[in-house]
């Protein structure tokens, strides 16, 4: 009896899924880090008096950034690293408490 108890924790056990959280942060850093380039990138190709007057807000939180087309790669290297801090946070917290 307490052997079977034992083989069913060992089978739940290998069946919860383990996140590799390096990885996860380099994953959400990619997408998020290539969605504000592409954002700033075609908003300022696009041009226009003001051009993502709202995506202009992310100055206030990303220095350097602006809507323009260094901008965009200024944005794409905050967009990295929030991912990957995002991304990583994530994967160990969920490490975590799968292991409980």
């Amino acid at each position: 009896m307490e052997r079977e108890t034992l083989r069913e924790e060992q089978l739940i056990e290998k069946a919860v899924v383990r996140l590799n959280a390096r990885l996860l942060g380099i994953v959400m850093g990619v997408l998020i880090g290539t969605g504000l380039f592409l954002a700033t990138f075609f908003l300022t190709l696009k041009g226009g008096a003001d051009p993502g007057a709202h995506l202009g807000l992310l100055s206030q939180f990303f220095p350097g950034y602006r809507v323009s087309y260094m901008g965009s790669l200024i944005g794409l290297l905050y967009g990295f690293f929030l991912g990957f801090v995002v991304g990583s946070v994530m994967g160990t917290v969920y490490n975590k408490v799968a292991r409980v």
